[in-house]
């Protein structure tokens, strides 16, 4: 098992944990406070669908040269592995869990299966993922859609960027509440997050987050 996964694997289990935690109602209440950022990666996965499928399955995924999976693992957040969790059955979330315990002898992420991401919900990164390639294709023939594509990445932005309250911090904070705690948190223990927070006021009286003893 490489770093990589290891990681990953303790945060899913941390992940996994805190949910069992959490009271029926608890949970609920969580899947009610993705509902904006689910609708929003609907609007992503149909934007792509229509403009972009045609060319990523024709340049990428036919030749196998595919750059979105090409590496061993990929960027994660904490708040991705806890949507995706919500999203999931627990054998789907067993077998990630299987997958990330393996050796990956290949160079393609840990995460791809033979048909495709094995998340129920791929993280943001890959969601958002387009190279340069793609994008100066379809942006050439049907300028307009650079300014659709412009706006959605704003909108990630919203979700993710702490110079404001946002979705993924709050989600940190929920599992945080519980004692629990995660590496991929990077809202709350990145340096460079936090200044972000903290140039934006909204770091607590004692200048950092509030770190849990348990």
């Amino acid at each position: 098992m490489s770093d990589y996964q290891r990681e990953q694997l303790d945060t899913l289990k941390t992940v996994r944990q805190g949910l069992l935690r959490i009271k029926a109602g608890g949970r609920q209440r969580l899947r009610e406070q993705i509902q904006p950022y689910m609708a929003f990666r609907q609007t992503v996965d149909r934007f792509l669908q229509r403009h972009f499928s045609g060319i990523c399955t024709r340049t990428c995924y036919d030749s196998k040269t595919s750059a979105c999976c090409s590496k061993d693992g990929i960027i994660t957040f904490f708040a991705d592995t806890v949507v995706n969790a919500l999203n999931s059955t627990a054998a789907q979330l067993d077998q990630l869990e299987t997958i990330l315990r393996r050796k990956n002898a290949g160079h393609r992420c840990v995460y791809l299966g033979p048909d495709g991401c094995l998340w129920a919900v791929r993280p943001v990164v890959c969601a958002m993922f387009l190279c340069d390639r793609a994008m100066d294709t379809v942006f050439e023939e049907e300028p307009d859609l650079k300014g659709r594509w412009e706006a959605l990445r704003r909108q990630e932005r919203g979700f993710k960027w702490p110079d404001r309250p946002v979705l993924f911090d709050d989600l940190e904070k929920a599992f945080l509440d519980l004692g629990l705690r995660s590496s991929l948190m990077h809202l709350n223990f990145s340096p460079g997050l936090l200044n972000v927070k903290r140039k934006a006021g909204l770091l607590d009286p004692s200048g950092g987050p509030a770190v849990p003893t348990a």
